[in-house]
């Protein structure tokens, strides 16, 4: 017998809310610190601006990897959380930071080993990879940085700790626009160092987070308190054994399925960009207000995995259920929300572009189409990530993704592009269609309860 549909406790309405509104802001400004090298490098040169843009195909997947490992340690660590252990947390953030750190080493030496032939994936001009490799030699460094402050802050939110991660942000944002102004230009005496200048600033900004967040852990919190102990207590021998084992059976699944979705991203824009130059800027166009608005939803279920994992931690069932009945419904109306917002503000966003007829009449079209699909993210990506990934059940998002993404997106936009040349519109909508089509899977897994794991 259920107690009662929709949460009524106002506590969990602040503490959601709370979640959600920090991390959005931190993800915006985190967004805007990486288009920034993009942007002030678009005003240099082209070549050094497509040099960097190649770049940052190799740190969108390091981004997917730390994301992927920053999510599973918030599904173990916000259980713990919940049960009010902090002792477990530490073993496994211990985990967690050593397996990073191996990954990212990994990269590094790729990085440095074969920059040339890394950069050739994804270009095939010699004036690009030529800025892009030296781009690469000093920003490698950052991928580094990134995937140990990355996990750190990750650790502070499963426990709830939010606002350092937007201060953070902000500083960081600061120092790679002014950095990136001095050197990039060579102002104020500085040497004009163009692609270089911006790598530095970048690789500055990031030295500066993971300085801050150290120091905010080993000092500050007092909820974890990581730096209390030996690092390798609780990690060695056949305790540890058992731990390294917890983890990997959570992150593996999830790591997986984001590098599933991730290859295919670069797959889907490179069809995009075989359409005619007026589809393509019009594309560029409407998925620069998507993105922005996307950011709200990812910081929906970043939220949702902290808020369900502590649920689950403190072994209420029955809160559980409720509490996903609660956010299930808030996702819809945010989503209708956004895509109302993205549909009225479409006309006035359009206007600040100067773009060809057919390319405006295109960027419209896509807008509409956008706003459509912007419901059904904001419902299935918080559902599957937030709730049913944040709930221990890690195995549902690989099947769903390998199905849904290779099985049917790829094909299907390959074939409405090159095969049945089906006019841009519905070309567009083939690529986002797992945005849409995945709700019902996913409406169907949750309505089951089977998502509810105890992984502590």
């Amino acid at each position: 017998m259920k107690k009662t549909f929709f949460t009524k406790d106002p506590e969990f309405y602040r503490s959601f809310f709370k979640l959600m509104a920090v991390i959005a802001l931190q993800n915006l400004v985190a967004y805007s610190v990486n288009m920034l090298d993009n942007i002030m490098l678009g005003s240099y040169s082209q070549n050094a601006l497509s040099g960097a843009a190649t770049v940052n195909q190799i740190y969108f997947m390091v981004n997917q990897i730390a994301l992927s490992i920053g999510n599973a340690l918030i599904a173990i660590s916000s259980q713990y959380w919940g049960g009010n252990q902090t002792k477990p947390i530490r073993k496994v953030t211990k985990v967690a930071l050593l397996f990073s750190l191996s990954i990212a080493i990994v990269i590094v030496f790729l990085c440095s080993k074969i920059p040339g032939k890394l950069l050739g994936i994804f270009t095939t001009s010699p004036e690009i990879i030529q800025e892009g490799v030296i781009y690469l030699r000093i920003i490698k460094w950052t991928f580094l940085l990134f995937m140990i402050s990355n996990l750190l802050l990750a650790i502070l939110r499963s426990v709830e700790t939010v606002k350092i991660a937007f201060i953070i942000s902000v500083i960081s944002l600061i120092v790679n626009g002014g950095v990136n102004y001095v050197l990039i230009y060579g102002k104020f005496g500085a040497p004009e160092m163009g692609i270089q200048g911006a790598a530095i600033g970048t690789l500055i900004a990031r030295m500066l987070e993971l300085g801050i967040v150290l120091i905010y852990v080993w000092k500050k919190d007092e909820k974890i308190c990581l730096f209390g102990e030996k690092f390798q207590d609780g990690i060695a021998g056949k305790e540890g054994r058992q731990v390294w084992k917890s983890f990997f059976r959570v992150s593996l699944p999830i790591l997986t399925s984001s590098m599933l979705w991730a290859v295919s991203v670069p797959m889907q824009t490179a069809i995009l960009g075989h359409l005619s130059a007026d589809a393509i800027a019009a594309n560029s166009v409407s998925s620069t207000f998507f993105q922005y608005l996307k950011v709200i939803v990812i910081a929906i279920a970043g939220a949702s995995a902290v808020v369900i994992g502590k649920d689950i931690g403190s072994d209420n069932e029955e809160r559980v259920r409720c509490d996903g009945r609660t956010l299930s419904v808030l996702y819809l109306c945010i989503g209708i929300a956004l895509g109302v917002i993205l549909f009225a503000l479409r006309g006035p966003l359009l206007s600040m572009y100067r773009l060809s007829e057919q390319a405006m009449l295109y960027a419209d079209h896509f807008m509409i189409i956008m706003s459509v699909i912007m419901v059904g993210m904001a419902y299935q990506m918080p559902v599957g990530v937030g709730i049913i990934q944040g709930g221990g059940d890690t195995k549902f998002s690989l099947y769903l993704n390998l199905i849904s993404v290779w099985g049917i997106v790829m094909p299907l936009s390959f074939l409405s592009a090159f095969y049945w040349k089906l006019p841009v519109e519905l070309v567009v909508v083939a690529v986002q269609s797992d945005q849409i089509f995945k709700c019902l899977p996913i409406f169907l897994r949750f309505r089951s309860y089977k998502w509810i794991h105890k992984l502590t």
